[in-house]
């Protein structure tokens, strides 16, 4: 994506859920406190994510206002929770009530759905800057591939906020508090961006397990059709969801738009977002690794070596941790306007070394499913999103479909952890 399509969407803070009307007892987490790299709480213990959206830094955040953020789950359970952030923040996050319900339409909620969060028993939690939060668990269970409108009223928040700027995905906005309505009436104001809340988990099925996939603006779905859930995982999530053999359920979104492997720029490369974005979700067994081509196409020298170190980076971290690595191939982009030869020549070594090195546990050719037969430094014109970088929602299915859902069975003992 370019640099003014990304700074455009970058929007300022101003510009099936059954659940019981008493909450379970009280719970309170381990918060973190260095901003930008804290450590995040310990997940509870058996939950999987069912959504996730990467941190960033956003604009500056403003109080007293209520955000209705519409998610969609992937895998089902009991026990929502959710994850709050003032990661990128400098100052105190005062967030005075916070909601889960299910989305009817816009921003109206199903009848007696909204349920009330506690964050360690109490209503209000204060975030400091770095800290990330989980909530109490709600009673009740959530089903798979339900919208979700969870609603936080920002009683205190001043300097940069912490969201995901591109959602492709509406949610609302309004002033004052208005978090446990169910009505629509108050959220006038339409948000392409989410705010403060970077993770959903639930107590999933005995056995079921989540992947993360970790990318850039592609996996971020940019030329996707926006409310339509077209990104490529979640093509992936469908196809999980209807698998009656796979057990891994949940599929976390850890992409950002103009993110590097290597270097910070649009966002905290991929090696200093690892642990935050992808290894403090709790039930993941696999990572999709979908980086490489800001990297290569930034014109900072990048080579094919330099950038091969970055994986086994994060592949050796993500070993650690107990997850399996499916490496993805860098799509071609001939035609963007900064493509040359010696950048192809780049992806062309980058790419040989993803699927012959044997470093990861698995690989997802996306180059090959989505290039040209008649020039293969191009994507093919069905697949084209029209800037001969991104996919169109045809090319997100087909990198989706080509994904081996055998491949995302880690073995590792990740799950649980």
């Amino acid at each position: 994506m370019s640099g003014a399509v990304r700074r455009a969407l970058r929007v300022g803070l101003t510009g099936v859920l059954a659940v019981g009307a008493a909450l379970l007892g009280p719970a309170h987490v381990p918060t973190a406190t260095a901003a930008g790299t804290s450590d995040v709480p310990a997940p509870p213990a058996r939950s999987v994510v069912t959504w996730a959206a990467a941190a960033d830094r956003m604009g500056d955040a403003g109080g007293d206002r209520s955000y209705r953020l519409i998610v969609r789950t992937t895998v089902g359970g009991t026990g929502l929770r959710v994850r709050v952030s003032n990661v990128f923040g400098d100052r105190p996050l005062v967030i005075g009530r916070a909601y889960a319900g299910i989305r009817e339409s816009g921003a109206r909620l199903r009848p007696g759905s909204n349920q009330k969060l506690a964050f360690g028993g109490s209503a209000s939690v204060t975030l400091a800057p770095g800290e990330i939060r989980y909530s109490d668990p709600l009673p009740g269970r959530v089903a798979a591939m339900s919208d979700l409108g969870l609603s936080l009223y920002v009683r205190e928040a001043g300097g940069p906020a912490t969201g995901h700027a591109m959602a492709l995905r509406t949610s609302y906005a309004t002033s004052g508090d208005h978090a446990a309505e169910e009505r629509d009436g108050a959220y006038t104001q339409r948000l392409g961006s989410w705010f403060y809340l970077d993770a959903v988990t639930v107590e999933a099925d005995r056995g079921a397990g989540a992947v993360v996939t970790l990318g850039d603006s592609i996996t971020d779905g940019w030329q996707s059709t926006t409310d339509k859930d077209l990104r490529w995982p979640d093509f992936l999530a469908r196809r999980l969801h209807a698998s009656p053999e796979s057990t891994v359920r949940g599929v976390a979104n850890a992409g950002i738009s103009g993110n590097q492997v290597l270097a910070d720029g649009a966002a905290q490369s991929a090696l200093k977002r690892l642990d935050r974005d992808v290894l403090s979700l709790p039930g993941v067994r696999t990572v999709v690794l979908f980086e490489g081509v800001n990297d290569i196409k930034a014109h900072s020298g990048v080579t094919a070596a330099a950038l091969t170190t970055g994986y086994r980076e994060i592949i050796d971290r993500s070993h650690a941790a107990g997850l399996c690595v499916v490496g993805a191939t860098v799509l071609p982009f001939k035609g963007w306007s900064e493509w040359d030869l010696e950048e192809e020549a780049v992806r062309a070594e980058v790419n040989e070394w993803i699927r012959t090195s044997g470093e990861f546990d698995a690989v997802a050719d996306f180059d090959e499913v989505l290039r040209s037969p008649y020039d293969a430094q191009r994507i093919l014109p069905t697949f084209d999103g029209g800037d001969h970088l991104h996919p169109n929602d045809k090319g997100m299915q087909a990198m989706a479909d080509s994904v081996a859902l055998t491949a995302l069975e880690c073995d590792r003992g990740a799950l649980g952890r």
